[in-house]
């Protein structure tokens, strides 16, 4: 076994290595970027090197210093996580010129597998069936143009060299084909430095079912059962589970053998994922093979009771597989979903920024998280917006699904915008608890998970206003204790008024409603009212932020954080912001400057499509901003001239609402009379 290995990775993965690592006795090294400066994985590991500024080109993604900070430290292995130069195989030729173990296949399966193109013919060879598509080194836009209309609509491209849903269009009318085309090749250049892009004919409404496997350097291969990751948002997984639902044995016996087929054909050592789809018909198709440790492990780890982190370890260090295959059983049911910085009901736009409250649920036999970050860390513009992977199990998959339903409800994200409950739409939907999905469930369904945010209700009202008097106390008595009268009434904080009991008034905004609440004491008991709703509140307890009050035959307990624009309650799993209004201000309206293109997030420029002085039409594309995977398109929301274009292709974009292009409107035609 090793005594130290380098993690080249950050956050929730490199924070699972390291607990293995350390359970093995191995020291740790990580590494770091500018953004990442005291970050979960740097605080947990041995130690930590500094190797590059944010940009993850410059730091995650640089080898060289990744190699040099193994050599300085001493590393014999690296790990890579998954991401970034996990399936690099120069990256890994690198480690093996440099004397250091790189924790993976060796560099011809990640070389063959890496290209889509060269991994279909290498399948095609060993029998494994294949989807019909264009799979050829001819990369001109003529040749694939043919090769489209040959392979016929609806057809899908795919960056040759990807992964992770990145670089794939849709095209379903040859119209589109050469935009869909020219994107895809872009962000296959941006994320993997290779624009090659190849061609198939796309399934509808397929499942996606993926085979772990595993291998050693002495020629054994096991697989370690499949996982259903069907449940998909823009080619990405959302929620992934283990063993498939609605999967026959004759398909889970195509399915293993055609996986274990796929590692043979390349030697293949350490952990791997080999993916297929299954059509409407039950047809099994290979899709492509990830050569390296899967977001969703947890899942198979779950069922199998194995780590599959200290079997790289164990494999990386010439070590025989833990077990053969007779002696790995598939127990139980496993869920995993990930919890990311995103706005569903903004398309699902990244959310960056402090996490001033990460409540995650508690780990127990039943329930694990994953996780790189805590409460008062970033979430930055420059990586991935997951917070963490929340894993469950149980004997059966519906208990699975209940213990699910108990983490989301338990988990309490503020600072960022969170997709808990769009996890819970999901995980509560009846089309998904009976396994009915496939990968346009989240798509089909859409309305259903993204419904209109509900009112707070009262008792919802009742915890952020009790909460907010018990602090105010609370202050009044500090400050108190340092005036020299401590004892005077007027240090206090009663709620005094003049022939009346004592009263709190508080206005909350929540969207476009206004609401008015009112506290009125009457000795150790409060009457609630707002609107034409009244009810008493015999007591009050809090503890840190969560606050407990008894009513009249019943308790309500929920977590009231405030922060200096909004007041968050959790309560009975849901989430509800409260904007506490100041009557004594004067209200303000933002309006949209006409003319001025800004950012909707922080990101890097992919793209910018005009030029200063060239005339544009209402909706033409102007910008490309890329942020978390996903491209975001800047169009111009009028006919008009380009002043102004602020940014070039690869600058970063720091923050939200930063002015990108300036668009003067066009001056209206004249007619012939007013001409005259």
């Amino acid at each position: 076994m090793f005594e130290k290995i380098l993690i080249a990775n950050r956050g929730e993965i490199a924070c699972r290595i390291i607990h293995t690592a350390r359970r093995l006795g191995v020291r740790t090294v990580a590494v770091y970027s500018s953004a990442d400066a005291g970050a979960l994985h740097t605080r947990q590991a041995d130690e930590a090197v500094w190797i590059g500024p944010s940009p993850s080109n410059q730091s995650y993604l640089n080898s060289a210093h990744i190699i040099a900070a193994a050599l300085s430290t001493g590393a014999q292995a690296i790990h890579p996580g998954y991401g970034f130069l996990s399936e690099n195989a120069d990256f890994a030729q690198a480690c093996a010129d440099a004397g250091i173990v790189f924790i993976g296949p060796d560099v011809n399966a990640i070389r063959v597998m890496g290209s889509k193109r060269e991994a279909k013919i290498l399948m095609e060879r060993y029998a494994v069936p294949l989807v019909p598509g264009y799979y050829g080194a001819d990369q001109s836009e003529e040749q694939l143009t043919q090769a489209a209309r040959n392979v016929g609509l609806p057809l899908i491209i795919k960056a040759s060299a990807g992964g992770g849903g990145r670089g794939m269009r849709i095209v379903r009318d040859f119209a589109e084909f050469g935009s869909a085309l020219a994107s895809a090749q872009r962000e296959a250049q941006s994320a993997f430095g290779d624009p090659a892009v190849l061609l198939e004919r796309y399934v509808e409404n397929p499942r996606h079912i993926e085979v772990q496997i595993f291998g050693d350097s002495h020629g054994n291969l096991v697989h370690l059962f499949e996982r259903d990751c069907s449940l998909q948002r823009r080619h990405q997984k959302v929620i992934e589970e283990a063993p498939a639902v609605l999967l026959s044995d004759i398909q889970r016996k195509h399915l293993f053998t055609a996986a274990l087929e796929a590692g043979r054909a390349v030697n293949y050592i350490g952990a791997g994922t080999v993916e297929f789809i299954i059509d409407q018909a039950g047809e099994v198709f290979f899709i492509e093979m990830n050569t390296r440790l899967q977001v969703e492990h947890p899942v198979t780890e779950s069922v199998t009771g194995l780590d599959l982190v200290e079997w790289q370890l164990r494999v990386g260090a010439g070590e025989l597989l833990p077990l053969g295959q007779d002696a790995i059983e598939c127990r139980g049911h496993a869920i995993e979903v990930r919890v990311y910085a995103e706005d569903p009901s903004q398309d699902f736009k990244p959310s960056t920024g402090l996490l001033q409250h990460l409540r995650l649920p508690v780990p127990s036999p039943h329930v694990r998280v994953d996780t790189g970050v805590g409460s008062q860390d970033s979430v930055t513009p420059f990586y991935d917006a997951m917070i963490a992977k929340i894993i469950t199990a149980g004997p059966t998959r519906v208990e699975a699904l209940q213990q699910m339903t108990r983490a989301l409800a338990e988990t309490e994200i503020v600072g960022v915008t969170g997709n808990i409950a769009y996890l819970q739409k999901i995980v509560a939907h009846p089309a998904y608890q009976t396994g009915g999905f496939n990968t346009h469930f989240v798509e089909d369904v859409r309305g259903d998970l993204l419904p209109e945010p509900a009112p707070a209700p009262d008792v919802v009202l009742m915890l952020a206003a009790m909460r907010t008097v018990v602090g105010l106390a609370a202050q009044a008595k500090t400050e108190a204790a340092r005036t020299a009268e401590p004892a005077s009434p007027w240090a206090g904080l009663t709620g005094f008024r003049l022939n009346t009991p004592p009263r709190f008034e508080f206005h909350y905004g929540t969207g476009d409603v206004h609401i008015v609440v009112f506290l009125t004491q009457d000795r150790a008991s409060w009457r609630y009212t707002s609107g034409s709703h009244t009810e008493s509140i015999e007591a009050c307890e809090v503890a840190g932020q969560v606050v407990r009050l008894t009513l009249p035959m019943r308790t309500i307990q929920g977590a009231v954080i405030s922060t200096p624009r909004e007041i968050h309650v959790f309560y009975a799993g849901d989430h509800y912001r409260l904007e506490p209004v100041d009557l004594l201000q004067s209200g303000e309206v933002a309006e949209e400057v006409a003319g001025k293109m800004v950012a909707p997030m922080p990101g890097a420029v992919t793209a910018v499509m005009v030029k200063v002085g060239e005339q544009v039409t209402r909706g033409k594309p102007l910008l490309v901003l890329e942020a978390m995977k996903i491209e975001h398109t800047i169009s111009a929301p009028f006919d008009g001239i380009v002043t102004e274009i602020r940014f070039a292709v690869g600058e970063q974009v720091l923050a939200e609402g930063v002015e990108l292009i300036k668009l003067e409107p066009s001056a209206p035609a004249l007619d012939a009379d007013s001409a005259s």
